[in-house]
């Protein structure tokens, strides 16, 4: 358990320092626990699992102001849970739904579980996510999404995606960008 819980917060580090995240940033983050563990995805969920990583990557994200958007399964549709005040600074509007590890997977659950004063939500426009075990987050991310090649690419067997987002570029052959 502890070397997920190192293996999570490594991944933050780095998707901090490469993303260039900074306080008030959300960052989405899908999980696979059956993954995780070397199961097929939506087999073998664990919330002992889940809340290690939640911890890992919150042990970083927290110390910089950054927000967990934790991605339900698709048994609640991908909702995304949230620290409720971030929801509502952000006009998000929330749903009535608790997850559990049978309906929004293990992660959320430990997510709800573990935030202050967690919020469901439909559907949210990230800066940068995790995907754990390849749940597809990119629904949940800014429009124009850029894969970042983690080197901490792996917590337990679960092969891990991460991307940053940019402001879209427009205009033409005179425009000029930043």
């Amino acid at each position: 358990m502890q070397d997920i819980f190192n293996q999570a917060q490594l991944a933050a580090k780095e998707l901090v320092e490469k993303a260039e995240l900074k306080s008030g940033d959300v960052v989405v983050i899908g999980c696979s626990t059956s993954e995780v563990i070397g199961k097929r995805i939506g087999t073998s969920g664990t919330v002992e699992v889940a809340q290690q990583i939640f911890d890992g990557l919150n042990s970083v994200f927290s110390e910089k102001g950054i927000c967990i958007a934790a991605q339900c399964c698709e048994h609640l549709n991908r909702a995304i849970i949230i620290e409720s005040e971030k929801a509502e600074k952000l006009g998000l509007e929330k749903v009535c739904v608790v997850p559990h590890p049978r309906a929004g997977g293990s992660f959320a659950t430990a997510a709800w579980h573990t935030m202050k004063n967690p919020a469901a939500v439909e559907e949210i426009r990230a800066d940068a996510g995790i995907d754990i075990g390849f749940t597809l987050i990119g629904m949940h991310l800014k429009r124009v999404a850029v894969p970042l090649r983690l080197e901490n690419n792996v917590i337990g067997e679960a092969k891990l995606n991460a991307a940053k987002t940019r402001a879209k570029y427009i205009g033409g052959e005179r425009a000029k960008y930043e």
